[in-house]
């Protein structure tokens, strides 16, 4: 098809993927016309306009809205990789011209955010204080097609075997086990030697069904001849855990790094029960054929000094460390 092939080298441009963007997030031509500040004919206009370029329906209109056509699908996949790379760009450009690190963009399971993660930024910003870090957090399922897309440059986590794929690059860090975690106050948290039928009789915060931890913990229940209570919370947030675990005194499920740095802040107790689980280490993911920006390569370094004190103190057991300030 000469004419994809002459539309995609010569005529579409970076409006023409931003409008194709935000037409597949608001899914309606008056609320995309809004958000990018433009009439609603106008929307209609460009979009026929790139329709009429590739010869092929993009996107579907209703009374309801407008949906993608499996077309439309594929070239906004192809839009938010270029958007995505496009911001990259820029960033590191900028950065040069500056003289900053630059913007490294980091999506981070919960294992990884509140010690590893909090603390090679800290790391980062005492070695580059204008470096900006944009974090978002989530499971694998959400972060790694925002990693696919060039939405994020590198994802900091459990390295979970199912995830694994061709175009991915791992980077194992150090093991860590799991504890489980009380609000200070806690009944259990006055109790020598918590069980699992303990943690039967309370509430509990659990990974979603579809999390490979939410079942290696159901198969510690049955291995130890408890039922899961019936009063269940499902998050694979770390700012959801910590909040249900302290507001509706449940019982949670963290990291070892993150409990006892929540236990040294005197927020929640780590219970002194072992949570016997078998667990893939923490690690970096990447994209195999993309080369860093020099800010996403700054901060895997901090990633990997922090990784080896966090592996040094699982090894020695020493009092948590607080996060560091910033100069």
């Amino acid at each position: 098809m000469a004419h994809i092939d002459r539309a995609f080298r010569s005529n579409i441009k970076l409006r023409h993927l931003q409008l194709l963007v935000a037409l597949d997030e608001f899914r309606h031509l008056g609320r995309t016309a809004e958000f990018l500040s433009v009439s609603q004919p106008a929307i209609s206009k460009v979009l026929a306009e790139v329709e009429k370029m590739l010869g092929m329906t993009l996107f579907t209109r209703s009374t309801r809205g407008t949906e993608p056509t499996p077309a439309g699908e594929a070239l906004v996949r192809f839009a938010r990789s270029v958007l995505a790379q496009y911001d990259v760009t820029r960033d590191e450009i900028e950065a040069v011209a500056s003289g900053a690190a630059g913007r490294v963009r980091v999506g981070s399971m919960g294992a990884a955010l509140p010690v590893l993660l909090a603390h090679a930024v800290a790391r980062l910003k005492q070695q580059s204080p204008r470096a900006t870090v944009l974090i978002e957090e989530g499971d694998l399922t959400h972060l790694l097609p925002r990693l696919r897309l060039s939405e994020l440059d590198v994802v900091v986590g459990r390295l979970e075997p199912a995830y694994a794929a061709p175009d991915l690059i791992t980077e194992a860090l150090y093991e860590e086990p799991m504890v489980a975690i009380v609000a200070a106050g806690h009944p259990l948290s006055r109790k020598a030697r918590p069980d699992w039928g303990d943690l039967s009789r309370h509430p509990l915060v659990l990974p979603p069904p579809w999390a490979s931890l939410r079942v290696k913990i159901e198969q510690a229940f049955v291995r130890h001849g408890q039922d899961l209570p019936a009063d269940l919370t499902e998050t694979s947030s770390y700012f959801a855990v910590t909040a249900f675990v302290s507001q509706r005194q449940a019982v949670g499920f963290v990291a070892r790094s993150v409990g006892q740095q929540m236990q040294a802040e005197g927020r929640f107790h780590v219970l002194p029960m072992p949570v016997e689980l078998a667990l893939p280490p923490i690690g970096l993911m990447m994209l195999r054929d993309r080369r860093p920006a020099p800010g996403a390569t700054a901060l895997m370094a901090c990633l990997r000094e922090e990784a080896r004190e966090i592996a040094r103190a699982g090894k020695s057991s020493p009092r948590p460390r607080r996060a560091r300030t910033t100069a």
